[in-house]
């Protein structure tokens, strides 16, 4: 064999010109970093760190959160420093603001001050369990009828229905009512099985949508149990939205519970900050121009609700990247 047709390599093997190009090229070239999916660890990373930036730089949710924020340290922290009761007799009456009494004192010498830290309290577990069991009955219902369709979901949807066009106000009256004792866990309990309706509707219309998706269908295939498909397929892509429902339902339970509190139906032992004002009224607040009396618990409400929806308008704008502010 002619030297112009092969070469001999050192081992005696004859070498093809053309594949020593191709492993000279690819040898020369690097090979591209694999690009992270949806599915890869750095794609969850860095969407999480993405998150968190466009959090710090929304001015609505730092703005409520913070709010948020001061007054549920205020209402943990503030009555360790108090030494009585909020309801216990300890000053003189109808005394205005001042170094020893900060808020005042109502017409039988009570604390002002400690009756509003032990309100916040309360306002908050209202807000936590109101809103927790209302939550967590709309999640079930709305991922259930959502996810079954067919007969459980038309069952489901009735029940949903005559629920909402019950007047959820004048059935916590009637219970409020016929209750000899009446607490805050009672009072969220009732609050929670009355508020849930919209937000079962909510979830369902997610969970209809999600389960048409893909990956849903792939689990069905491979045999996955409902609730895992549930939990751990379908309600993953809906964290956020369920974060945001919970902040709605959260504020929608403290200013119905203000309502019951303000109208004589609160908790029968303790003090809220509608309760606070209930007695303002009754013992003629306004009248005597004791506004330290009703101002604080007003503006306390009021201040709690309003940050609640202002967070939740900033968390749309935080995982919406439509409306995210660059």
């Amino acid at each position: 064999m002619s030297s112009e047709q092969t070469e001999q390599t050192p081992h005696g093997f004859a070498a093809d010109p053309v594949s020593n190009d191709t492993h000279a090229d690819s040898a020369a070239e690097p090979t591209p970093a694999a690009v992270p999916t949806e599915d890869t660890p750095l794609f969850s990373e860095r969407r999480k760190a993405e998150g968190l930036y466009f959090a710090l730089r929304n001015k609505k949710l730092v703005g409520g959160l913070s709010v948020v924020t001061l007054f549920l340290v205020m209402g943990i922290v503030a009555p360790m420093f108090i030494d009585h009761p909020p309801n216990e007799y300890v000053g003189p009456s109808n005394a205005p603001p001042s170094g020893e009494y900060w808020f005042g004192t109502t017409n039988f010498g009570q604390d002002i001050y400690a009756q509003f830290v032990y309100g916040l309290r309360s306002t908050f577990l209202v807000g936590i369990f109101g809103g927790g069991v209302a939550a967590l009955v709309g999640m079930l219902v709305g991922f259930i009828a959502g996810y079954r369709g067919g007969i459980v979901d038309e069952i489901l949807n009735m029940i949903t229905n005559v629920v909402l066009v019950l007047p959820a106000l004048a059935v916590l009256l009637v219970v409020a009512a016929y209750l000899e004792n009446r607490g805050v866990a009672v009072q969220s309990f009732f609050i929670g099985l009355t508020s849930w309706p919209w937000a079962a509707r909510a979830v369902r219309a997610q969970t209809l949508s999600l389960s048409a998706r893909d990956f849903v269908g792939l689990a069905k295939l491979s045999g996955v149990k409902t609730r895992h498909i549930i939990f751990r397929e379908i309600a993953p892509n809906m964290s956020s939205y369920l974060f945001m429902m919970f902040i709605l339902l959260f504020g929608g339970a403290v200013l119905i519970a203000a309502g019951l509190d303000f109208i004589g139906f609160g908790p029968t032992n303790g003090i809220s900050l509608g309760l606070m004002m209930h007695h303002a009224v009754n013992w003629g607040a306004l009248q005597l121009g004791m506004w330290w009396w009703f101002v604080p618990p007003g503006l306390g409400i009021t201040a709690i609700v309003g940050a609640m929806y202002i967070m939740n308008v900033g968390l749309d704008e935080v995982f919406n990247p439509k409306l995210r502010e660059m």
